[in-house]
């Protein structure tokens, strides 16, 4: 994608805090919804837009689709990443949005239980 298309992607807020989320972690689309608050269309709609953007990357694991940020391949990229963490710290949505991903693992109220807990290993269940 374009330089242009990469700045667009950052222009929306729904996409950086789904980049910011995982930055912290891989996630399944059912724990993003859960923790966006948002309905599970629109988030995948933004991981569909941040995917074309080669900024998010997926991997399948049974039945699970997992997000993850993208390997870094330009120096732009990486410095769009690393002001995902300096430049956005002070922004109380992003806090919570992260204080939920907290609380879901923590509580093991995760969309997709026995994969977070085994990432490694295989696993069967329902769809997120």
């Amino acid at each position: 994608m374009t330089k242009h298309g990469i700045f667009r992607a950052f222009s929306d807020e729904t996409r950086l805090r789904i980049l910011h989320l995982l930055k912290l972690e891989e996630m399944c689309v059912g724990d993003l919804v859960a923790i966006l608050d948002l309905p599970q269309p629109t988030v995948s709609r933004h991981l569909s837009y941040l995917r074309n953007a080669e900024l998010v990357e997926t991997r399948k694991e049974g039945l699970w689709r997992f997000y993850r940020l993208a390997p870094v391949d330009n120096q732009l990229q990486e410095r769009l990443f690393g002001c995902l963490g300096r430049c956005f710290q002070d922004i109380p949505t992003l806090d919570q949005d992260a204080a939920r991903a907290v609380d879901l693992r923590e509580s093991g109220r995760s969309c997709c239980p026995e994969v977070a807990q085994n990432r490694s290993g295989s696993a069967g269940g329902s769809s997120c």
